[in-house]
């Protein structure tokens, strides 16, 4: 009888410490390599990268020097996921995460934001901007060197207002892999390519 309870102890006893351990907070350098993973080598140097300090709250963990930005994975939320975008979006994912921080559901952080653009309060690129998307499985995650097994990327280009009669794509893909526009005729149209390894 007692084997038996202490067997079904450690049963409930696994997912909780495998829990902790996904939202335990990684070392700065760790965070800083798994989040610039989605770029290639010559802009991984300069990117600037926000990260979660030892409280779990975002923080920018190193400054960059070219036009990229990238955010390290979340470790309060399941699996690996990273993302670097060009630079002038960060006021656009920056307000995103500040209404998201304030309890503010999906729809209305894009109503509000939505509202923002409109009277110029929140500025859009007026170019294309890149997004790019790497993600995996925690089973497939080293967390002492940063990298990441069969790792999937998934490409974003903002493009702001666009449509599908002011691009020729089309608003869903109807292959694997084919480019395709999200959100068309709003401030967060943006073209879809992925996912793929």
């Amino acid at each position: 009888m007692r084997t038996l309870l202490l067997y079904c102890l450690l049963i409930l006893a696994v997912p909780t410490m495998a829990q902790d351990s996904k939202s335990k907070v990684l070392p700065s350098d760790v965070q800083i390599k798994t989040a610039i993973l989605p770029l290639s080598e010559e802009d991984k140097k300069g990117a600037k990268v926000y990260g979660y300090d030892p409280n779990g709250e975002l923080t920018v963990l190193r400054e960059g020097s070219n036009n990229l930005v990238c955010i390290a994975d979340d470790p309060a939320k399941d699996g690996i996921s990273v993302s670097c975008y060009y630079s002038k979006l960060d006021p656009f994912m920056a307000r995103g995460r500040e209404l998201s921080a304030q309890g503010k559901s999906v729809a209305e952080i894009r109503e509000i934001r939505a509202n923002e653009v409109a009277s110029g309060e929140l500025k859009m690129p007026g170019e294309p901007s890149m997004l790019y998307v790497y993600y995996g499985k925690s089973d497939d995650y080293n967390p002492q060197t940063g990298d990441l097994n069969n790792g999937k990327f998934r490409y974003v280009i903002y493009t702001p207002f666009a449509t599908v009669e002011s691009t020729g794509l089309p608003d869903k893909p109807h292959a694997p892999g084919m480019p395709w526009l999200m959100d068309p005729g709003t401030h967060r149209a943006h073209i879809m390519v992925g996912p793929f390894n």
